[in-house]
C-alpha cells in the first residue's frame, strides 16, 4: 500500500457552491429565502428585535422585586435518619452528614428537625435547629452547638469600619 492509495475512513462530501445559477439548485437566493437582512452575508439580528417597533419587552411595565438570589436553602435532616447512622456519643456536622449519606456536599446550610424519637447522646452542630429536636437532643445528654451564617449585611457592616 502507497500513501496515494490511502482513502479516508468516511468519504468526504462536496461542499454545497451557492449562489452559481439556478442551474446548480442552489441558485437566485442560493437558500436563503427572499432579500432582506438575514439574507446578506454575516447576519444578525438581536434576540426580541422587533424592526425598529419598541421591543415588547420594553413596553410591557416591570413590578415587584425577587429575593430569589439571596434564597439560603437548608439541607434538612431528621432525628429518625441520625438515629439510624450514628453510634452514641458521635459529633454530628456537615462532614459526618455527608459520610452518612444523608446530605450530598458540605457547601450548604444543614438544619436539624425534630421528626422522629433519638435514644441516643450526640453532640450536634449546624446551622439551624428546631425547637423540638434542641429539647429532645439535650434531654439525652446531648448538645447543640449552632455554627454562625455570615450574611452580607455582616460583610459590608465590616468592610465600612
Amino acid at each position: 500500500m502507497k500513501l496515494h492509495e490511502l482513502s479516508p475512513v468516511v468519504a468526504k462530501k462536496d461542499r454545497k457552491r451557492i449562489g452559481r445559477g439556478n442551474a446548480s439548485g442552489q441558485g437566485k437566493t442560493a437558500g436563503k429565502g427572499s432579500n432582506g437582512q438575514k439574507s446578506r452575508s454575516g447576519p444578525y439580528v438581536p434576540f426580541g428585535f422587533e424592526g425598529g417597533q419598541m421591543p415588547l419587552i420594553k413596553r410591557v411595565p416591570k413590578r415587584g422585586f425577587s429575593n430569589y438570589p439571596f434564597k439560603e436553602a437548608y439541607n434538612i435532616v431528621n432525628l429518625v435518619d441520625l438515629e439510624d447512622r450514628f453510634e452514641i456519643g458521635a459529633t454530628v456536622n456537615a462532614e459526618t452528614l455527608v459520610e452518612a449519606g444523608l446530605i450530598k456536599n458540605t457547601r450548604g446550610l444543614v438544619k436539624i428537625l425534630g421528626n422522629g424519637e433519638i435514644t441516643k447522646k450526640l453532640t450536634v452542630v449546624a446551622h439551624k435547629v428546631s425547637e423540638s429536636a434542641k429539647a429532645k437532643i439535650e434531654a439525652l445528654g446531648g448538645t447543640v452547638e449552632l455554627v454562625e451564617v455570615k450574611t452580607f449585611a455582616d460583610v459590608a457592616g465590616n468592610a465600612k469600619k
